[in-house]
């Protein structure tokens, strides 16, 4: 046993490195501890120091899991390091970038947490490419009711906003979900849960000042880069034809 955990099922291990996540959310999970620790053994055989969570009441993630597999906890992808097949728990680290990043060094033993496996590329999607990489945190702003819908308005920093697009795709601790409304003079988005979702998913438990996870859409944020590359290049013509214009009319 390894920290009080029983061994992990062998499995014949497969990279999760072709994979990524859909933003369907298969089960919600409870938090055990967040622990700091400094005997973290290192691949030198050092040790260091880091922050551990361990999650439980989660048995769909326990079907097909191995040492090193990828879970999407809350938004977040994260490495299985310990497994208890019995207790249906497992641990992953949070990396000084995860905590830097995202609200997961806030949880608390008995905070829920949304729960995803990796999904293989070329299989169905019934959300859209989540990469389990959060771009940042936001703050709910309000939240009302609209018949069986429940609508939220986030807070977002100005960085992440031109990302942010009417009826475009948006995860919200790592939920697949459509952005309704974006103000780009406030910094904020809508966004609505259905009744079934609503039930399936820990949004619904977060309040005015609550954080949540967001990552925005990753074709988005290639889109803008290839745009902005481009447009580079155009001013960069359109300069040097400018200079041609004004040396021939000086001849």
């Amino acid at each position: 046993q390894c920290n009080g955990f029983a061994p992990a099922v062998v499995q014949r291990h497969v990279s999760t490195c072709a994979k990524m996540f859909t933003g369907i959310v298969e089960e919600m999970g409870s938090v055990v501890s967040l622990e700091s620790r400094d005997d973290m053994t290192l691949w030198d055989g050092s040790k260091g120091s880091g922050t551990e969570l361990t999650v439980e009441n989660c048995p769909t993630m326990m079907e097909g899991a191995y040492l090193g597999c990828s879970i999407c906890v809350s938004g977040v992808c994260l490495t299985a390091t310990e497994l208890d097949m019995e207790q249906k728990r497992f641990k992953v680290g949070l990396a000084p970038e995860t905590l830097r990043k995202t609200y997961l060094g806030e949880l608390k033993a008995g905070d829920k947490v949304n729960l995803e496996r990796a999904s293989e590329i070329g299989g169905r999607n019934s959300g859209h490419f989540v990469q389990g990489h959060v771009d940042g945190v936001g703050i709910v702003a309000d939240r009302w009711i609209d018949e069986d819908s429940l609508f939220y308005k986030i807070q977002l920093e100005s960085a992440l906003m031109p990302y942010v697009v009417p009826k475009g795709f948006i995860a919200i601790d790592g939920t697949s979900l459509t952005v309704c409304e974006v103000d780009m003079a406030a910094n904020t988005f809508t966004f609505m849960l259905v009744e079934y979702t609503q039930k399936k998913i820990i949004v619904p438990a977060k309040l005015k000042g609550d954080k949540v996870n967001i990552e925005v859409d990753v074709l988005g944020k290639y889109s803008h880069t290839a745009v902005q590359a481009f447009t580079q290049r155009i001013e960069a013509l359109e300069a040097k034809v400018k200079s041609l214009e004004e040396q021939l009319a000086n001849q």
